[in-house]
């Protein structure tokens, strides 16, 4: 229900007051920007400053007509002072309670210094790590992203958007943005309505449900329609069918693209489109520039429904009553907590791939530290403001331990010479273990930041090969932002734990992994492919009507039909790469930890469900180790006979649990319609049927229990 302030403030503003109010524009000097706020603007970025954002929203509040107070936006994605793992890491710590813990941190350093809206959680799904922004994701999964946004959303937003603490949360890129024809960003996106609805749209419904306050319309098209002017998606299904309250902002300079995607003749023209399919905030300044011409041709009940959706927000974040900040109270250096808490958080993101006992390290060892991320501090990752506080790196934070450390760089991360490689190895053959720091810089992955070939830049592949042939044992660590493609030395490396961007304290916290003070349990939230030919790649695909076995190796007897039988043949005419194992190096959810677990068998309460019945399904984990460790336990749906082609495993509940030496806890949760179901032209439908729950630690170790719908 409209306020009565609200109410009448709409009422007596001008139509050009009203414009103002529906603009963001990019960060101009302060005395422009207080000018454009003088001039009706409603919205602006960040100054950067308590100080300066109390300038302007005293301009706003004490020097216009109204006194509207401002909307302060800033792009806080993992972080503001103290830097969170990135969003993609935060998704492999399988912990949705840390990501919230981790959302609060980070709304209350950037609150305190007078931000109220941030630009985050993105909720695009992806499965093709070409995209740079998978970076700024959950990964390939809905339930994972969905769950992941949901918390996310929790920790900015609070129970109380007038708190001191809390940030209005948008959610982006809606639409589909995440599914780029050939990974390459901003590029055009055609699927069927089937896939929009149970793939893509379904982490925007999740957030929405959760009360997110604004929702980002996204850079790329939908079957050929531009989505800042998609009214189909922006209003028929946001607004209208989900009941979203909120607010719809544009991406930088979205509305102004549409000339360039040619389906506006003019600024004039693209705003009122963009308006008139849905948007509320134009971010860019376009509407502005053309402000007569926009009015004359905007619908005035779109224009006040708009105005009445901002100045709601406003109302929520307590601005008409509180709209500055004490200056004292700005945060603007970690503390000891939120530097413990991005400790924790870095490790528990990071996923062991594979361990042949050399981790955790044994002390006293002579370790060697070598590859570029042996002495970087490139770990904040994508979407970091200048003003954050920087990371260490490993080998500082090595000696900081008291461990026996010998540092030697090997290659830069786009350099390095053989007598660089050979003084590694060398090193190597002096060491008791050599630790491998290789990756991506934080530049290489982001927005604009696609790539064609996802092996590891510059010379870092041969650094791993000399470092295996001295025979001394060697642990790969990969520090990035997407998954890699690591087939050309994964065979070499024993062991191998991915530690992502990890944030201000990503250093110490790779140290508390290989020392063991942490455990690596987290788990992969996109596939990693074999060959970039594979992508996109995901585990939720099709059977297709002729499914493979096995994959293939291209042999010229291969090549030649005619050499087979009939069983060859049969085999020949499948869904498969003639040149590439099946399915992805490492898979979705891959993972595991230093600990030992036992899985009893699952038990589901019912077997038998009608459509809206539910079932606790419940399964018995024991810590089979002489340590505390983490255990994920995964529960995954198969669907034997759809009315359309199911995907062959589909995630519908997970968790993380700390378990102690010897302990047995008890894993639950409820399958019922929300796990069984799907949409299905334009409706959420329970089908009857046979199903299978699939159920372990990991997609490749699953115990299965049969469910039908009667």
């Amino acid at each position: 229900m409209t306020s009565e302030r609200i109410q009448r403030l709409i009422a007596e503003m001008t139509p050009a007051e009203k414009l103002g109010q529906l603009q963001i524009v990019f960060r101009p000097r302060l005395e422009d920007a207080a000018r454009l706020v003088r001039e009706g603007l409603g919205c602006v970025f960040w100054p950067p400053s308590a100080a300066k954002t109390n300038e302007l929203q005293r301009v706003a509040v004490e020097e216009t007509r109204l006194g509207i107070p401002l909307l302060v936006g800033l792009d806080v994605i993992h972080g503001q002072r103290t830097i969170a793992p990135v969003p993609l890491a935060q998704a492999a710590s399988f912990d949705p309670g840390l990501v919230e813990e981790l959302a609060a941190l980070a709304a209350a350093e950037a609150r305190s210094g007078g931000v109220n809206w941030t630009f985050s959680p993105m909720v695009d799904i992806s499965r093709d790590p070409r995209w740079g922004r998978v970076v700024e994701g959950f990964g390939e999964d809905v339930h994972l992203t969905s769950v992941m946004g949901r918390a996310m959303v929790r920790g900015y937003q609070g129970d109380d958007l007038s708190a001191p603490t809390a940030l209005a949360a948008t959610a982006k890129h809606f639409v589909a943005y995440g599914q780029p024809e050939g990974g390459r960003d901003y590029n055009s996106v055609d699927m069927s309505e089937h896939r929009l609805r149970n793939i893509y749209l379904e982490p925007f419904r999740a957030v929405v449900a959760e009360g997110v306050a604004s929702v980002m319309a996204a850079f790329n098209t939908v079957a050929g329609v531009p989505m800042h002017v998609n009214r189909r998606l922006l209003t028929d299904v946001l607004k209208t069918e989900w009941g979203f309250p909120g607010i719809v902002v544009g991406d930088a300079e979205g509305v102004r693209n549409l000339l360039a995607h040619r389906v506006a003749e003019s600024v004039t023209d693209a705003v009122a489109q963009a308006f008139a399919a849905g948007l509320d905030v134009e971010m860019g300044g376009a509407p502005g520039e053309v402000a007569e011409e926009v009015l004359a041709v905007i619908d005035a009940t779109r224009l006040d429904d708009a105005v009445r959706r901002i100045l709601e927000l406003k109302e929520a974040l307590g601005l008409f009553e509180s709209p500055y900040v004490i200056e004292a109270d700005e945060r603007t250096e970690p503390t000891s907590a939120s530097r413990r808490l991005v400790r924790r958080a870095a490790a528990r993101s990071s996923v062991l791939l594979k361990n042949d006992g050399t981790l955790p390290l044994r002390v006293p060892q002579r370790v060697l530290l070598t590859g570029p991320y042996a002495a970087s501090a490139d770990h904040l990752g994508a979407w970091t403001q200048f003003f954050a506080a920087g990371a260490g790196s490993v080998a500082d934070a090595a000696r900081d331990r008291g461990l026996d450390v010998t540092a030697v760089p090997g290659v830069g991360f786009f350099d390095g010479s053989d007598a660089d490689v050979e003084a590694a190895a060398s090193a190597a053959r002096e060491s008791d273990v050599a630790i491998i720091l290789v990756g991506e810089p934080s530049a290489l992955s982001g927005e604009a930041a696609s790539r064609s070939d996802l092996r590891l830049p510059g010379r870092q592949e041969e650094l791993i090969h000399a470092i295996a042939r001295t025979g001394t044992p060697c642990v790969v660590v990969l520090v990035t932002g997407r998954p890699l493609v690591v087939a050309d030395w994964i065979d070499d490396a024993p062991t191998v734990v991915v530690a992502w961007h990890g944030g201000t304290e990503a250093a110490a916290a790779l140290v508390d992994v290989l020392t063991g003070d942490e455990d690596p349990a987290g788990r992969l939230p996109m596939s990693w492919p074999r060959s970039v030919g594979q992508l996109p790649i995901d585990y939720a695909h099709e059977n297709t009507g002729r499914p493979a076995s096995t994959g293939g190796t291209l042999t010229a007897e291969v090549a030649d039909v005619g050499l087979h039988g009939p069983d060859n043949l049969q085999e020949k005419f499948t869904s498969k790469y003639l040149d590439l194992e099946l399915g992805p190096q490492f898979a979705f959810g891959h993972g595991s930890g230093y600990a030992s677990f036992e899985h009893g068998a699952p038990a589901l309460s019912r077997s038998e469900l009608g459509p809206h019945d539910s079932a606790t399904l419940s399964v018995e984990v024991t810590n089979t180790s002489d340590r505390v460790g983490d255990e994920v336990v995964q529960v995954f749906v198969e669907d034997l006979f759809a009315s359309v082609a199911p995907p062959v495993r589909r995630l519908v509940a997970f968790e993380r649990r700390t378990i102690a030496a010897g302990q047995t806890s008890t894993f639950s949760c409820e399958i019922g319609p929300e796990q069984l179901g799907f949409w299905l032209d334009g409706r959420f439908t329970v089908e009857r049927g046979a199903f299978v729950l699939h159920v372990g630690p990991t997609l490749e170790r699953t115990q299965a229990v049969d469910v039908r719908v009667r």
